[in-house]
């Protein structure tokens, strides 16, 4: 297919400014979490923002795209993920507004917050196929940043004695995902500087969201828990490395020779990477309690 070069420039100094207009407004909102006291859910946005700026510029700037580093990025990502929401998340949830003889309403929380998050996932994809001037690959990253980016500040916001820890944990497949899209990007002819976007974006909802008040009534205040912490599950098990056919570590597997023993090889590391990212999350927690 021919590439019409005048549409591929004005397109990349469109995403170029877009993504510049978004570190523009993360900073502007910076200067609101200082005065706020929302310092926490500012330096997750910034760590979040500089590891999928890292992750895009050596996937820019990559002769090849490794399956190997990408299933392990995702797999030590979300398996730290899984493990921190059952560590942290799901018993805070169901601890609150919960009294003899009434349900368990943060239980409820998290079942509507799973149920949610996979129907905008899958209902939201098809806002990846409308002509918004984003490509494919920037507009899905983008509309999953911005929605971490609310799980984050909700979650911070129910419960502000929560350490860095978890929301380092929820960032954490940053740098792989913009490794990932930048090299999609490059072999699209498209500017890897579109990736600002989503680099920014955890901050863009994180913060605002962080400095909304919170409900004082203990049985809202376990809903809103349940269902920030149901979402963050469904996002970290979204994040599973997945080696099947179509996926996308079967499109960079597709780049190398013996392509289907490659894939079987990496469904062992996709497991050992999971597990090593669920371990280390164990071990950083009793660490730190010691």
């Amino acid at each position: 297919m021919a590439i019409n070069n005048e549409s591929v420039f004005n397109n990349l100094g469109r995403y170029s400014l877009l993504g510049l207009a978004s570190v523009v407004a993360l900073a502007a909102l910076s200067a609101l979490a200082v005065t706020g006291g929302a310092r926490k859910v500012l330096v997750i946005s910034w760590v979040a923002f500089a590891a999928m700026g890292l992750g895009a510029w050596l996937g820019a700037r990559a002769a090849e795209t490794s399956p190997h580093r990408l299933v392990w990025g995702y797999g030590l990502a979300s398996g730290a993920m899984v493990t921190s929401a059952a560590m942290f998340l799901v018993p805070q949830a169901m601890g609150l507004g919960t009294a003899a003889g009434t349900p368990r309403l943060g239980g409820i929380g998290i079942a509507a917050g799973i149920v949610a998050g996979y129907g905008t996932h899958t209902v939201g994809h098809r806002l990846t196929h409308i002509d918004t001037g984003l490509d494919t690959t920037t507009a899905a990253i983008t509309a999953h940043a911005l929605s971490a980016g609310l799980i984050i500040g909700l979650v911070y916001a129910s419960m502000p004695e929560l350490g860095l820890l978890l929301g380092l944990a929820i960032v954490s497949h940053k740098g792989p995902a913009g490794y990932a899209a930048a090299r999609r990007l490059v072999r699209n002819d498209r500017a890897a500087t579109a990736l600002l976007l989503p680099a920014a974006g955890v901050g863009l909802t994180a913060i605002p969201s962080a400095l909304l008040p919170v409900p004082a009534t203990p049985a809202v205040n376990a809903v809103v828990f349940g269902f920030a912490a149901g979402i963050f599950l469904h996002v970290a098990m979204d994040f599973l490395p997945n080696c099947e056919a179509g996926s996308e570590i079967d499109e960079v597997c597709s780049l190398h020779e013996h392509s289907h023993d490659l894939l079987d090889e990496l469904r062992t590391h996709a497991v050992g990477s999971t597990i090593v990212g669920a371990a280390a999350v164990v071990v950083a927690y009793f660490a730190v309690a010691a």
